[in-house]
């Protein structure tokens, strides 16, 4: 059994939808026992390995820091993330029961990576800056007990809906907008099993790595119908692995199935992130 979360009710669903929709985030404490998330740890640390053996099998988003997008069967506990009912029922309830999986990959920030510039994960579309509408999400799991010294994830709640021209590539607040995301900064510190959900657009970063540990953290993108993101990535699934989804995954997977799978070279690239700051 790797589901510890009690049942989820429409009433908890519902909560945590307008939770994103006012803060950007919400969490979902214990959502998996910890030897899930010690699995999810070797899992990435095998596809980390794998990832930097070949060229931009792993993309820098800043000093010391990694990203690797991987196939869903590279991801033991793929299958119990993407139906743990909290996910599904979220990403249904803000996206849609048409949402589709799109992304699976993973952060590393490593000892000496440093404070990223404050930023979304992507542009802002028009339909979530001028109408108030989320068409994304991404689902994060922690695959390792985050504590101060390890550069834990800052975000500023409240901010998945801010749109300034002054952006630069639509992404990135210049500094001397800073000021409104550190007087909101919230620093997280999920524990093993921990899981959040969250608008990429609320504005974050990672901070400074001073252990000697590394954070890695898997995360999963889901857009409603038409939002376009999974033109920026390659997921792909086996015939044999697809056969041993059951027809409620199949139907939110809309990726290609193959006799082999190919080696993902990284092309979502955010612009700036390769400067942390000093």
């Amino acid at each position: 059994m790797t589901t510890t979360t009690p049942a989820i009710t429409d009433t908890d669903v519902q909560a945590m939808r307008d939770r994103i929709y006012t803060d950007g985030i919400v969490g979902v404490p214990g959502a998996f026992s910890t030897g899930w998330a010690d699995q999810l740890n070797r899992d990435i640390q095998v596809a980390f390995e794998e990832a930097r053996s070949r060229e931009n099998g792993a993309i820098g988003r800043g000093p010391n820091r990694w990203y690797v997008e991987v196939h869903p069967e590279q991801i033991s506990g793929f299958l119990e993330l993407v139906t743990h009912p909290a996910v599904t029922g979220v990403c249904e309830a803000v996206l849609g029961p048409d949402y589709e999986i799109v992304e699976i990959g993973f952060d590393i920030p490593f000892e000496g990576a440093m404070n990223q510039p404050w930023h979304r994960d992507f542009p802002s579309p028009e339909l979530t800056y001028r109408d108030k509408k989320l068409n994304s999400l991404a689902i994060n799991a922690t695959a390792v007990d985050t504590a101060e010294d390890m550069g834990p994830f800052e975000v500023a709640p409240g901010t998945q809906f801010d749109h300034d021209p002054s952006f630069k590539h639509d992404m990135f607040p210049p500094k001397d907008l800073w000021s409104r995301y550190e007087e909101r900064a919230v620093r997280k510190y999920p524990k093993r099993g921990d899981i959040s959900i969250r608008s990429a657009l609320t504005i974050h970063r990672g901070t400074a790595n001073q252990s000697a540990k590394s954070r890695p953290v898997l995360v999963l993108g889901v857009d409603a119908p038409g939002a376009g993101h999974g033109a920026l990535h390659d997921l792909a699934v086996t015939k044999g692995f697809w056969e041993t989804l059951p027809e409620s995954v199949r139907a939110h997977l809309k990726c290609p199935v193959v006799d082999e799978l190919t080696p993902i070279t990284q092309k979502h690239d955010i612009e700036g992130l390769v400067m942390g700051e000093a």
